[in-house]
């Protein structure tokens, strides 16, 4: 199965609900077909990564089995959802949010019959310290210092027919992020073991020249030789290389530092990926509310998703259940508009 082929049908890449051994086996072959094909040759490859895919499979089930459940996203549920009404400045930044959501679009293009989906919300939050009023008993204090709450930048590129298929793709997604990772690492060790060669290249080439230029053509043209003491010292630069490129690995044995890279990533998935449940009390204006506190506010639930890898991200999100009617119609071009431009 080429590169290609395994982003083509994730939902039955992974299950949430059970593990087998041939769901092993095939995330075993993703991850080495992903990463590198090579490493097939290597001895027993397919049995040393197994138990490190076994182990991220087992948390990532973990992770999708704590998403929170989903929750009905639409204009008309914006009033009485405090939630929405925190995530949202307006009902109308819903169907905004979906209208650029060409997944989903898709979804509902490829499945005609489907009369709703399920999306994963994607929302940045930002807290910032504010001086604002609050109510401390019967009375208004001013200048208290506060903390406001703000989401934005809302993405619905993560999609299924059901929550069942939305959490299968979410699994599938989640171990290829894992395997970018372990991507990210061995492209940094293959740049530094080709720094390394290609120092030792110059350096060798230099101490060359340095030597030809002596009793050689440097004699004939009436150049002085070489000092002995630069011949050292391009000597011990050369050294030190050699020893750095035996550290990292030689081309002999590059394919077993990126099976062990890989297999270091997938035995410690929670170093790279979390997600962890969150919650707020949020008055109206978006100011978190202290439990005690007299304010009119509402718990607020999401989740927070972390993403600690080589561009580390951190990134709100809920689970929302879409009805077909609140997808927009997709814009047409007004080529009369346009033709002002020409």
């Amino acid at each position: 199965m080429g590169i290609l082929d395994w982003f083509k049908n994730r939902p039955a890449q992974f299950d949430p609900d059970r593990v087998s051994e041939e769901m092993i086996r095939l995330a075993t072959e993703k991850a080495i077909t992903v990463t590198n094909s090579r490493l097939q040759v290597l001895p027993s490859c397919h049995q040393r990564l197994a138990p490190a895919v076994a182990t991220t499979i087992d948390y990532l089930r973990g992770l999708v089995q704590v998403l929170p459940a989903p929750r009905a996203l639409s204009s008309a549920s914006w009033v009485g959802d405090p939630a929405l009404r925190a995530f949202f400045v307006a009902p109308t930044d819903i169907p905004a949010v979906l209208g650029r959501s060409d997944n989903l679009r898709t979804l509902f293009d490829k499945f005609p019959e489907l009369d709703e989906a399920c999306l994963i919300l994607g929302m940045a939050l930002s807290e910032q310290r504010v001086l604002g009023m609050a109510l401390q008993g019967d009375m208004v204090q001013r200048d208290v210092v506060q903390t406001s709450v703000s989401f934005s930048d809302h993405r619905a590129h993560i999609c299924g027919r059901d929550e069942s298929r939305l959490k299968r793709v979410v699994g599938a997604e989640a171990f290829e992020y894992l395997l970018a990772q372990a991507l990210a690492e061995i492209g940094e060790d293959r740049v530094e073991r080709q720094e390394l060669e290609g120092n030792r290249s110059l350096l060798r080439a230099r101490l060359r020249l340095l030597r030809q230029q002596g009793p050689g053509l440097g004699s004939m043209f009436g150049a002085p030789p070489a000092a002995r003491s630069e011949q050292a010292r391009l000597e011990a630069e050369l050294l030190e290389n050699e020893q750095q490129l035996q550290a990292v690995g030689g081309s002999e044995s590059a394919l077993e530092v990126e099976l062990d890279c890989l297999k270091e990533v997938l035995e410690n998935p929670s170093r790279y990926l979390r997600i962890e449940p969150k919650q707020l009390r949020l008055s109206t204006l978006n100011v978190v509310a202290e439990k005690n506190s007299g304010e009119l506010a509402a718990e607020v639930d999401f989740a927070m998703a972390e993403l600690t890898g080589a561009r580390p991200v951190r990134r709100a999100f809920v689970v929302a259940r879409i009805a077909r009617s609140e997808l927009p119609a997709k814009a047409k071009i007004n080529f009369d508009d346009a033709a002002r431009y020409l």
